[in-house]
């Protein structure tokens, strides 16, 4: 009788196909990157609007005005005072008119309010309101800078300056540019440095650096291309930085690392293509469980219906996919390609050695656990039950600032002050402090009802007028749509958007004085919207959706371990680890931002600190989860693969971690790098995303995955791997050999 053959797994036939035909892999790898970056340029960004960001009562309030044609245009402020001294009322009423006449020309200019002087007398503002949605702004603001640049050259004794949202997010916008410049300028030398160390050849060290070059370019593209389906809110393209740069590297490096390892073992006897599929079948499949961990943890964020996150988890899942498509097609050929290369070398050099009459002695096999990892490693084998108090211990101590964490939405308040428009921005509200937040209260009911709906808004604007937590000095504008559907107060909030009276006033707003008024008409529909009411309401967004992916991110990583490892102990423990890595990187986060130790040591500016930014948590919590895998994954198929040799469980601990406790710590310490990088960035939300990734990372592989995770499996022994009854009966009888490379369940 004849036993069938058993089917060669996907990954082992991609890799032997790759490693058999290696040109015409690698050329087909840079077809494909540059097919999707033209396919992306092509087809541009398709960016978020405005109707995609309103969320909660405030998204309600502004749908409810653009069905009257009262929504919310984009508006620039053009300032004019002195030098010096006292401001020339003569001088700056003509540089007012040069500014009126100058922005009634353009044509996205929509009209130009009367010049007003500020109650100090010390500015004069022009008001411009531009055509177009709120969003539109910034693209077309460029015009106006320009003409307001030439008003300040033909009245060089003034300062005429200009801001507004429009100018403000340009700025914004530019800034962010400059800082992903600046992540890569940092990244790049120190991975490369790190991977020279590791591989001791520049070659082979710029293969991960390529490769993952090489997703980063393709995954921008693709996502401009996805952008039509789901819309990009501005971020994608600094996640597919953060993210590619880590697990591009990473999957890489765990398989290069285990190339290594088994030519060595091989001793010569393999050819290179045969080697690549031994790699194939271990770290080849576990690149592609790593890989579907990140992908189902990050599509989570999609559970919280908002437009940002959206974008966080396309841009890291088209990346990572792309990450994993070079790792299992393009790089078998480039290490058959330098193997081949690096044979034929050998060969001459020993052929020239020789007949010198002075042979050359092989390269002898390095040590698969050095000694650095077999001290650090002791604890836990010798003392697991008292390594494992104390790391938790530290662990808990470290998490335990985080129940204090206040989130606040970091708005243009908290922004880096390095953007010109927003240095003219805090000169504006100084001398008009009236501008910095406005409330609008929109109101929807039958046209017949118009005069009544409008009486309520006025006596609501009185009452808000006597209010010290209003501008009592500027009287609320009141606005009635053509068709009379639709009426509009705003009301000015003299404070800071994040400030607690400009909270205050809210709640004053929607539970009080919109009550006692609007709220007494039967049939009528209102709500409150403005930069105040929309921080509050997507914050509390947030908070309602953070439960629920968070509980779907416990359950997905949990069934995944099971479902790779067969193992409920293992799933319970690695689920429960990644927690307490991402619980402890938030206390360091609220540590260092919130309570202002950034600023103290390292000098941040203070807007960056003193609240942590309301998508950080969500953020930190999905992304971790799915990194985690990958050092989870690539550990423990390392001990599984010694405990299915029947190895004990305590020594195939020492071994498995042991044996991938270099190049764990390596890819550590290129994703540390990455993500430290963002810590240098001036918008706060990346610091400190940027700044409690990295934090995440190095618990995780120090603390993590040398001492707690160890301690634990040595502690539980066999109990380890319940209910697998292969790895029962492998570990009832130790010594017994099976295969090395037993593949994982997908």
């Amino acid at each position: 009788m004849i036993t069938p053959v058993a089917k060669r797994p996907l990954t082992v036939r991609i890799a032997g196909w790759s490693a058999a035909h290696p040109w015409r892999a690698i050329i087909g790898w840079f077809l494909f990157v540059a097919l999707c970056l033209g396919t992306g340029i092509a087809a541009g960004t398709n960016s978020a609007t405005t109707e995609d960001y309103r969320v909660g009562e405030a998204g309600r309030a502004e749908a409810i005005a653009a069905g009257g044609g009262l929504q919310r245009r984009p508006v620039e402020q053009v300032m004019i005072h002195a030098r010096s001294g006292p401001l020339d009322p003569a001088a700056a009423g003509i540089a007012a008119k040069d500014v009126t006449a100058r922005m009634k020309r353009l044509p996205e200019v929509d009209g130009v309010a009367a010049p007003v002087r500020s109650d100090d007398g010390t500015m004069v503002l022009v008001t411009v309101t531009m055509k177009g949605s709120e969003l539109e702004g910034k693209r077309n603001v460029g015009p106006l800078l320009e003409q307001t640049a030439q008003v300040q050259r033909a009245h060089p004794d003034l300062v005429v300056e200009e801001t507004g949202s429009p100018s403000i997010g340009k700025g914004v916008d530019k800034q962010r540019g400059d800082d992903l410049a600046l992540s890569e300028a940092i990244a790049l030398p120190v991975t490369l440095v790190t991977l020279l160390l590791v591989f001791g050849s520049v070659l082979m060290a710029g293969v991960p650096l390529l490769l993952a070059l090489s997703s980063i370019a393709a995954a921008m593209g693709l996502s401009m291309v996805v952008s039509h389906v789901l819309p990009d809110a501005g971020v994608g393209n600094n996640v597919i930085l953060l993210i590619g740069m880590a697990v591009g590297v990473d999957y890489t490096l765990f398989y290069l690392k285990r190339e290594r390892e088994e030519r060595a073992r091989s001793g010569g006897r393999l050819s290179s293509e045969a080697v690549v599929e031994v790699v194939a079948a271990t770290s080849g499949r576990a690149v592609v469980v790593s890989g579907l961990a990140v992908i189902v943890s990050t599509a989570t964020l999609y559970l919280a219906a908002d437009v940002i996150f959206s974008s966080l988890a396309t841009g890291t899942i088209v990346v990572v996919l792309v990450a994993m498509a070079s790792s299992l097609t393009v790089l078998p050929a480039l290490l058959v390609t330098i193997d081949r290369r690096t044979r034929r070398r050998e060969a001459r050099r020993t052929a020239r050695a020789a007949k010198r009459g002075r042979p050359r002695e092989p390269k002898r096999e390095k040590a698969e656990i050095g000694r650095m990892w077999s001290a650090l490693l002791r604890p836990a084998s010798k003392h697991p039950g008292i390594t494992l108090c104390v790391s938790v211990l530290v662990m808990a101590a470290m998490a335990f600032p985080a129940l204090g964490m206040q989130l606040r939405v970091l708005n243009k308040d908290s922004h880096s002050r390095e953007i010109p428009a927003l240095q003219s921005y805090d000169r504006l509200t100084g001398a008009f402090p009236e501008l910095r937040a406005q409330h609008q209260v929109v109101v929807s009911a039958d046209p017949s009802r118009a005069r009544e709906v409008t009486g309520a808004l006025r006596a609501l604007g009185r009452r808000a007028q006597a209010d010290p937590l209003f501008a009592g000095n500027v009287k609320p504008e009141l606005w009635t749509s053509a068709d009379g559907r639709v009426s509009l107060l705003e009301l000015p909030v003299p404070f800071k958007l994040s400030s607690g009276e400009a909270l205050e006033s809210l709640t004053h707003l929607r539970e009080d004085y919109l009550p006692a008024t609007v709220g007494k008409l039967p049939g009528v529909e209102a709500a409150v919207t403005g930069d105040i009411p929309r921080d509050v309401d997507y914050l509390a967004n947030q908070n309602e959706k953070l439960p629920l992916v968070v509980g779907f991110l416990l359950l997905l990583t949990f069934v995944m371990t099971v479902v790779v490892f067969r193992s409920v102990v293992l799933g319970l423990v690695g689920t429960v680890l990644n927690l307490l890595s991402a619980v402890a990187a938030l206390g360091l986060l609220v540590v260092f931002f919130q309570h202002g130790l950034a600023t103290t040591l390292f000098g941040f500016d203070p807007g960056a600190t003193g609240a942590i930014g309301s998508r950080v948590p969500l953020f930190l919590f999905v992304i971790l989860f799915g990194l985690s895998m990958d050092y989870q994954v690539f550990v423990v198929s390392r001990i599984r693969e010694a405990a299915l040799r029947g190895v004990p469980t305590r020594q195939a601990v020492l071994d498995g971690i042991g044996r991938s406790a270099g190049v764990v710590t390596s890819a550590a310490i290129v994703m540390v790098t990455v993500f430290a990088s963002f810590v240098f960035l001036h918008l706060a939300e990346m610091k400190q995303i940027g700044f409690s990734l990295a934090v995440a990372v190095l618990l995780d592989a120090f603390v993590i995955r040398v001492m707690i995770l160890p301690s634990i499996l040595t502690l539980l022994g066999r109990a380890s791997w319940w209910p697998s009854r292969t790895m029962r009966r492998m570990q009832s009888t130790p010594g017994r050999q099976e295969p090395a490379q037993v593949p994982m369940t997908l």
